[in-house]
Parts: C-alpha cells; sequence; structure tokens
C-alpha cells in the first residue's frame, strides 16, 4: 500500500503544478486586463489550494507509513508554508466583499507557494519534474 502511495504521491504533483500555473497566469490575466474578480479566479485558486492539500494529506500517510528519513523535515516544513500560502487569499476573500477582492494577492500567493514547493523538492534532493521517487 505505502507503494501505491507513493505513486499517487509523485504523480499529483504535476497536477499541483498545472493548477499553480493556471493560477499563476489567470491571475496575471486578470491584472493586465482590469477584468473584475470572478469566479473562474476563485475556482482555479481553490483547486490549486485542494490538489496542494491532496497532497499534503498524502505526503503525511506516506510519513506514518514509515517512509522517515532526515531530509523529509525541510521537505514536510516547505510544503506545509507552500499549502498555507495558497490556502491564505481564499481565506482573505471570503470576508470581504466582491467589490474589494483583486487578482493580485492570487498572483504573489501562487507564486509563493511554487518556489515553496520548488525549494521543498530540491529538499530531498529531487527534481520538479523529473522521473523517479
Amino acid at each position: 500500500m505505502a507503494t501505491g502511495l507513493l505513486h499517487a504521491h509523485s504523480g499529483l504533483r504535476y497536477l499541483v503544478l498545472l493548477a499553480g500555473v493556471a493560477v499563476v497566469c489567470y491571475s496575471l490575466y486578470g491584472l493586465i486586463t482590469g477584468r473584475a474578480y470572478d469566479r473562474a479566479m476563485r475556482a482555479t485558486a481553490a483547486s490549486f489550494a485542494g490538489l496542494l492539500h491532496l497532497q499534503v494529506l498524502l505526503g503525511f500517510f506516506l510519513l506514518v507509513s514509515g517512509r522517515f528519513y532526515p531530509q523529509l523535515i525541510g521537505h514536510i516544513f516547505l510544503m506545509l508554508a507552500a499549502a498555507v500560502a495558497a490556502q491564505v487569499p481564499l481565506s482573505v476573500f471570503r470576508r470581504r466583499p466582491p467589490e474589494e477582492r483583486t487578482y493580485a494577492p492570487h498572483l504573489v500567493s501562487s507564486v509563493v507557494a511554487l518556489l515553496l514547493i520548488w525549494f521543498g523538492v530540491l529538499a530531498i534532493n529531487r527534481t520538479l519534474l523529473g522521473a523517479g521517487f
């Protein structure tokens, strides 16, 4: 079962990265064109955050299944920080009126989350898009 979790965790990274890039592109497009904040931005950002949370959950299950080595400490903390960064604008905007919502926080938080993911992957001496576990 742990091998299946490892494959799921490893394969899900591509969806997480794709969703993160989609948030960056859509928020950048919204900023450049001056569009009003819309549901598509929220849905794209929520997809990124949700996939990232699922990735963290799979990583947790891998951890408790006995797959631990010291380099994972940095990886764990960086990935948790990335999940928080992706979630912050969604949580903040939930309480703001629609006319006060903008694309900039999504752009900044998704870039920060993607950088944290990159450094988190480097912490375990892996490549971001390369093959291997």
